[in-house]
């Protein structure tokens, strides 16, 4: 049964190449400008997140995860609450300013996002109707519509993380400001966390994306994934898990984040003394 999903198993070969480029130039950059003053992690932070990124949109990972909420879930959470700080995190702040002088670049960039707190509240909108069994229906019939709907939650998630680890430190939050911005982040985003959950309590929800891959076998949703997913993906709490996996991933994600943005300062505060 498993050969039969096989064929929507394939690897995105033209965002392997634009990945590849990335990480290419951004090597070039670092190897070139030997001035540039970074921390010793960045590379690493800045690779791990491409590699992340493609794995979670752009290899078979991206049809598994459609098998069961939690995996969904799990995938959603690194595209959206990973990836973004860690590749802010991997972008030297030297490099960052340097890429701005050019003109094509700071006219993107400066005009690239909403204001934070806005794309914040716009992300969590989003993100809550993008759970909603109706919107998931029409994004089954209209692949289009979900890839760009993917795209402008990934865009803003960046901005959404943007103050927290910009490679900018002068449009970085202070640390009172940081913790509030923090405790505004987890309550936005609480709803869609709470939806899955109480769904899956009160009366569990079908899954639209499993039902259109087994309306093709005409076969019933729940015998695909009792014979692929082991335990718990293939019981009926298998969303309410789904929802406290995003709030659980979301919440590291932010305690790490943080963290590592004081250690990439420190780092480089130490290294511009005398």
């Amino acid at each position: 049964m498993f050969n039969i999903l096989l064929v929507d198993l394939t690897w995105n070969k033209p965002l392997l190449l634009c990945v590849i480029g990335i990480a290419v130039l951004y090597a070039l950059f670092v190897n070139r400008l030997k001035d540039i003053k970074m921390y010793h992690k960045q590379p690493l932070f800045f690779f791990l997140s491409l590699g992340l990124l493609y794995l979670t949109i752009g290899s078979p990972l991206t049809a598994i995860s459609h098998l069961s909420f939690s995996l969904h879930m799990i995938q959603m959470s690194i595209l959206y609450f990973i990836v973004p700080p860690i590749f802010l995190l991997g972008i030297p702040s030297q490099l960052f300013q340097r890429i701005l002088k050019t003109p094509i670049a700071n006219k993107i960039i400066s005009k690239r996002f909403l204001a934070p707190k806005l794309s914040l509240i716009v992300f969590a909108v989003l993100f809550l109707m993008y759970h909603l069994p109706v919107v998931l229906t029409v994004f089954t019939q209209h692949p289009l519509v979900h890839n760009g709907y993917i795209c402008l939650l990934l865009i803003l998630s960046f901005s959404m993380w943007w103050p927290i680890v910009s490679p900018d430190p002068q449009q970085r939050l202070c640390d009172g400001q940081k913790k509030r911005y923090v405790l505004l982040s987890g309550v936005l985003l609480m709803p869609a966390c709470l939806l899955s959950v109480f769904s899956a309590l009160i009366d569990g929800a079908n899954n639209p994306f499993l039902t259109q891959i087994t309306a093709l076998l005409c076969m019933p949703s729940q015998s695909i994934s009792i014979h692929i997913l082991p335990p718990p993906f293939n019981t009926k709490y298998d969303q309410a898990m789904a929802g406290f996996i995003m709030l659980g991933i979301h919440k590291m994600s932010l305690m790490a984040a943080i963290r590592l943005g004081t250690e990439r300062s420190d780092t480089q505060a130490d290294k511009v003394s005398p």
